[in-house]
């Protein structure tokens, strides 16, 4: 959800250019939702503060509960406890 909310905030805001059906692009390729919850967020909020984006925090502490892999160009993330695929 945290990824979803970032993406459609840049887009508004003109950081972000994509698809008018991105959401349909999601879907087709098999993205799953992933909601916020306690754990998630007590999780980043104890985090190092190597990064103070609170939308890149909780993917992380997603990632690191769920043992889920990032998918970024963001250097700072490689400083936390979590696997990266560097786009």
């Amino acid at each position: 959800m945290a990824t979803v909310w970032e993406i459609t905030i840049k887009r508004n805001i003109g950081k972000l250019s994509l698809p008018a059906d991105v959401r349909a692009h999601i879907a087709l390729n098999g993205f799953r939702s992933l909601p916020i919850d306690e754990n998630h967020a007590w999780q980043a909020g104890n985090l190092p503060q190597h990064h103070g984006d609170p939308f890149d925090r909780i993917i992380i502490a997603q990632a690191q509960i769920e043992g889920l892999t990032i998918v970024t160009r963001d250097s700072r993330i490689l400083q936390y406890d979590v696997p990266v695929l560097t786009a």
